[in-house]
């Protein structure tokens, strides 16, 4: 195992975890907004889609602790390439935008992820957990997003959470060695559609439990 444990412990093979991580956490967020787009078809639909994962029991704590497993080694490998990167490279130099895919998703990469890991520890307190009461998890949805305050906070999040996932899809396909010239203006076209869709599936929902309820 040393040969495996070596080339984890390379720049390349962190960077291929986090691609591996960050590839796992796009699917569970495609899983998880399919959903919560269930709140469009009402309490009953949405009640019904949380009792069946509540009803998975120790399937679905294993799986929540595997993300919480996979957003560690995300986020401190991520810490560890970037101070990294700052320590080889203290002065900024100009790059070629189409070589690199320098965009502003890409250059506030660290800092929108400390964003999104602040927002998700918020999102737990706030939906999961809580003593919810009497309250199901739809009528608790309901009454936040009443609240303009959290409205904000969630569609600001959410852009947030494009930004992260629109270069971080661009760059998982380029860690893990599926950059080939002729496939890349797809990727590229794939990772703006990843980042849209998030910004408008999971930012159209605060809006539309406002107005309906």
């Amino acid at each position: 195992m040393t040969w495996f444990t070596a080339a984890l412990g390379s720049s390349v093979g962190k960077k291929f975890m986090m691609a591996l991580t960050g590839l796992a956490f796009i699917g569970f967020l495609a899983a998880h907004l399919a959903g919560n787009l269930l709140m469009i078809a009402g309490r009953e639909a949405f009640n019904g889609y949380a009792e069946k994962l509540q009803s998975l029991g120790p399937i679905l704590q294993v799986f929540r602790a595997g993300l919480i497993g996979f957003a560690l080694v995300h986020v401190l490998t991520g810490l560890y390439l970037f101070l990294q990167n700052r320590k080889a490279r203290p002065l900024r130099y100009e790059t070629d935008a189409s070589a690199g895919g320098r965009t502003i998703s890409s250059r506030t990469m660290p800092y929108t992820g400390l964003a999104i890991l602040a927002f998700l520890i918020f999102h737990l307190f706030h939906f999961t957990w809580t003593d919810k009461g009497a309250q199901t998890i739809f009528d608790l949805a309901a009454a936040a997003f009443n609240q303009p305050w959290v409205i904000l906070l969630y569609a600001s999040a959410m852009i947030v959470v494009a930004l992260h996932v629109r270069h971080g899809f661009w760059s998982a396909i380029q860690s893990v060695g599926a950059n080939h010239p002729k496939t890349m203006p797809a990727v590229t076209a794939l990772s703006w559609a990843a980042g849209g869709i998030v910004a408008f599936g999971f930012g159209l929902l605060p809006f539309f439990m406002l107005i309906r309820y």
